[in-house]
Parts: structure tokens; sequence; C-alpha cells
């Protein structure tokens, strides 16, 4: 009875521990940042807002352009109505011009809802309304509403669990890292600050406060610390300027005059983009350790050990092969464009964003694999600890 009371406390101190470490994190964050938000300061009658399209006019779009010499305006005249905003309930009519060498055309349907840009002038009067994207944002909410019921359904407590700290995990990225590095916070020290705090709510949430938890954080920030390392040193041996996709160029242009430091920005991401795997093997790693204990509470120091490795050897195969298809298959287009180019090995070897990208999926790769023997002997030494004293 004692025993039960007592898990029932640790998990109501396990719980207001990490909502606390959650909102001081937030908290903190917003005074130094001191509330900043991006605003559009080119425009300040420039507004966005959803609209659905009731009513088409006039539509020539499925005419083809038969070659130089057609120069015919493909457009359509629409009526639409404003969902959101300050011109919520009212009506439209404006024209939605297609250029022929604009990949980003979008031919509306009746029924369709889309984003616009509204122009006013200073008295507040529309002047123009051009569409620029559709609604996507209710598709992106049933397939998280899909995600968050399979973990639940399938996982059960544990699913639930998930969903929890995918939410800090959320909070912490939206709420701390990102926020901090855009006030021109250092962003290497911001990533490390922020996974130390994802790894420790994240493990605390799943496992509770024991030997196994501390094994897999320590093994995890070992793991990330490496990834970091390796990233910097190499990237400035081979002066990354972190400048090389193009978002980081527009992002470059935001902030001419507080810049950023963007190799920093790089680094960051690389720490962030590795702490997922790692921390998966260091838990895989610990939680294998303390279940061989369990059944063999006498086996060696030396023995645990080298179970834990061919434990670790099994995992390290598949996890760092999950990492290189992720990492690439988000470079896919650019790998793409590169074979669609005919560039040569040599060239694209040494291109900065082919090297950052290299760089990214070995750097975290690498710290992967360092992680399963700290993984091992951390765990090896506090569980042994354990049962010397038992």
């Amino acid at each position: 009875m004692k025993l039960i009371k007592n898990n029932i406390k640790l998990r109501y101190v396990k719980c207001i521990f990490i909502g606390l470490v959650t909102f001081l994190s937030v908290v903190f964050t917003n005074i130094l940042c001191n509330y900043n938000e991006i605003k559009n300061s080119t425009n300040k009658n420039y507004i966005s807002a959803k609209a659905k399209v009731i009513d088409i006019l006039y539509d020539n779009t499925n005419i083809k352009d038969k070659g130089k010499g057609d120069n015919k305006l493909r457009k359509q005249e629409i009526n639409i109505k404003m969902l959101n905003g300050k011109h919520k309930g009212e009506l439209f009519k404006i024209r939605n011009t297609i250029e022929t060498i604009d990949v980003y055309n979008i031919i509306v349907s009746k029924g369709d809802e889309v984003l616009v840009n509204i122009t006013e002038d200073n008295s507040g009067e529309v002047t123009s309304i051009k569409i620029y994207e559709r609604v996507r944002d209710k598709y992106v909410y049933i397939l998280i509403t899909i995600f968050i019921l399979s973990l639940v359904l399938i996982g059960g407590i544990k699913g639930i669990q998930s969903v929890v700290t995918l939410s800090c995990t959320g909070i912490m990225i939206f709420k701390v890292l990102l926020p901090l590095i855009n006030n021109g916070y250092n962003p290497i020290l911001v990533a490390v600050l922020v996974c130390v705090a994802i790894a420790t709510i994240t493990f605390l949430i799943v496992t509770g406060i024991n030997k196994k938890t501390l094994a897999a954080v320590l093994g995890t920030l070992s793991g990330v610390f490496i990834a970091g390392i390796l990233a910097l040193t190499i990237g400035n041996f081979a002066k990354i300027t972190g400048l090389a996709s193009e978002h980081a160029q527009t992002l470059a242009l935001l902030h001419r005059e507080n810049s950023l430091n963007f190799k920093g920005i790089l680094f960051s991401a690389i720490i962030i983009g590795a702490l997922g795997a790692v921390m998966d093997v260091a838990m895989s790693v610990a939680s294998s350790m303390n279940e061989i204990l369990e059944i063999k509470p006498s086996i060696s120091k030396l023995e645990l050990i080298k179970s834990g490795m061919n434990i670790g050897k099994d995992i390290m195969g598949t996890m760092s092969n999950t990492l290189i298809l992720a990492y690439t298959g988000g470079a896919i287009q650019l790998l793409l464009l590169l074979m669609s180019t005919q560039i040569s090995y040599s060239q694209m070897i040494n291109l900065d964003l082919i090297t950052s990208e290299v760089i990214t999926a070995l750097s975290g790769s690498i710290g992967l694999i360092w992680s399963i023997p700290f993984t091992v002997i951390i765990s090896a030494t506090i569980n042994k600890g354990l049962v010397r004293k038992s």
C-alpha cells in the first residue's frame, strides 16, 4: 500500500515538474524576445484572408496556347466570399489571371477555398484582391487527427503518453527554439538546451524517474553532442556558409538589419535533426539492458556491456539507414535537379548546398552510432552499482 502511494506521489511530482519546465521555458523565451512578432513591415495595408469561390462568371482557362503568336490572356472572373478577417462575410468580384510562365498558377472551381492577398488604401477601402494559394489546412488537420487516433488506439496508455511528449516537443520547438534563434540568440546553445529539455521531458513521461531514464538521457545527450561537435568542426574546415538554400537566402534578406548566425542555424538544425533517432537508439539500448538485468541480476558488468553492445549493433544497422534515407528523401528534388543538369561529380560534391546536406546526414548518423557505446557504458555503470548495493 505504501509502495502504491509512493508511486502515485512520484507521478504527481513528475507531471508538476514537466509542466513547470515547459511553462517556465515559454515564459522565459517571451521575456527574452520581448514579445516580438514577425510582421509585414513593407506594407501596412496588406492583409491575408481566407475566401470561398461563390460563382465563376467568366473562364477561358481551358483555351490552350497555340504557339508564340498566341498571346490571348487566360483569366477567370469570379465572385468570392470572405471567410475570416475584417471583411468576413463580404462579397467581392475579382479577376484571376493565369500567367503562361508562372508554375504556381491556381485555376479555381466553384466551392473552392483559397487564400487571398487584400490591398487597402489609407481609408481602409479594398483596392485589389489576388489569389495566391489554396486552403489546405483542413486536410493537414485530418491527417494529424488520424495520427493521434492511431497512437491512442494502437498504443493505449503509451500512445497517450506519446501524444503528450509530441505536444511538449512542439511547444519547445515553436515557442522556445525558433523565437530565440529568430531574435538573434546563439542557435547552437539554444539547440543544445532545447535538446536537453526535450530528451528529459520525453523520457520522464515515457519511462518515469529511474536508472533507465537517466542512462537514456545521458546516452542521448552524448550522441547529440558528438554530432554537433563533428558538424561544427567539419563545417568550419569546409567553410560552410549556411546560406546555400533558398530559404536561408530569403531569411537573410528579411534580417538585413539584425543579421542571424546562419552557420549556427545550420548546425542547430543538425543537432535537432539527429535528436529523434539518437533518443530512439539510446532508449532501446537502455531498456534492453534493463531487461537483461531483471532476468539475470548476477551478470557481471563486462558481460552486461558485451550484451548491450550486441543489441546496439543490431539497432545501429537499421537506424543509420533510416536516418540517411530520411535526409535523402528531403533532398530528392535537389538530387533530381543536379541529375537533370548533368553536373559532374567533382562539381556536385563541392557545392555548398551538397556539402551541407552530406555533413548533416553523416554527422547525425555518427552521433547515433556513438550514442550506443555511451549508453551501454552509462547503463552498465548505473545498474551494476544498483545490483551490488542490493
